[in-house]
């Protein structure tokens, strides 16, 4: 029981994991979009996967 719930513990931490690192490369990739200037903050939505609030919150980032 002790093994079959440390092994639980550990898949889950590790899809946390993976989505973090998912989230980190989305953020990236718009970001060095929106430093191009080509795409509409849509097109950028779209292409990441991010939500247009997202993508709009990082030209904040990037302007502080």
């Amino acid at each position: 029981m002790l093994a079959e719930n440390l092994e639980n513990w550990a898949q889950k931490e590790r899809q946390e994991g993976e989505q973090v690192g998912v989230e980190k490369t989305k953020r990236a990739t718009a970001q060095n979009l929106i430093k191009l200037g080509v795409l509409s903050d849509e097109q950028i939505a779209e292409a990441t996967a991010l939500p247009l609030a997202k993508v709009q919150a990082l030209h904040l980032d990037d302007k502080h």
